[in-house]
């Protein structure tokens, strides 16, 4: 695991962003990526926009302690129990962060063709600038990051076994994109992990 003072904010301004790459080693993200592949509860993700319900195509799941809902795109998730390995990888998140976490939403791309639009992870539930640790496990795939106001871009590739901690004032200035990539033909698993407030 990758020493938290050499990691640098890759944003410009207005928000922290800090990339770790080899936050865990290839061969045990790997392992990680099949376990959790297999173990998760799986289940396709349902958001509403402009007054319609859409099932999208990835799929998602939602873990963390039991009493920490989550509510997004008009859904409210209710979380399931803690696998162990989401357990390691949180512990190994809230060392490097000093920060301790009580959730995890998890995203499974297919392929490239499978991302995410233009979002920002402010949801009031999550507090004033929130800390959210992201693991990524699987394809190596971009994430795009674009200011509210200056519509600055900036693109950071995100490696298996990586860490990228977004937190300051960022969700507030910046939104982010996994944008969708034909090339790209592997699949990737995706673990966020967040502080639900009471």
């Amino acid at each position: 695991m990758n020493d938290s003072t050499r990691a640098e904010n890759l944003l410009p301004y207005d928000g922290i962003a800090l990339y770790i790459p080899n936050f865990i080693e290839q061969n045990e993200a790997a392992i990680l990526y099949e376990i959790l592949l297999e173990t998760i509860e799986w289940q396709r993700d349902i958001v509403k926009m402009f007054g319609k319900t859409h099932i999208l195509k990835r799929k998602m799941a939602w873990y963390g302690d039991s009493d920490k809902k989550y509510r997004y795109s008009g859904i409210s998730r209710s979380p399931i129990s803690w696998t162990p390995e989401l357990l390691n990888i949180k512990q190994l998140c809230e060392s490097f962060c000093i920060h301790s976490f009580n959730s995890c939403l998890l995203n499974y791309y297919q392929d490239g063709i499978q991302g995410m639009g233009w979002h920002a992870d402010n949801e009031k539930e999550l507090g004033n600038n929130p800390i959210i640790a992201s693991v990524s496990l699987g394809a190596v795939r971009t994430f795009r990051c674009k200011h509210r106001i200056s519509h600055h871009t900036i693109d950071i590739v995100l490696e298996p076994g990586s860490l990228l901690i977004m937190k300051g004032s960022m969700q507030h200035n910046w939104v982010h994109t996994l944008p969708v990539s034909k090339k790209i033909k592997e699949a990737r698993i995706n673990c966020t992990f967040r502080t639900i407030k009471e």
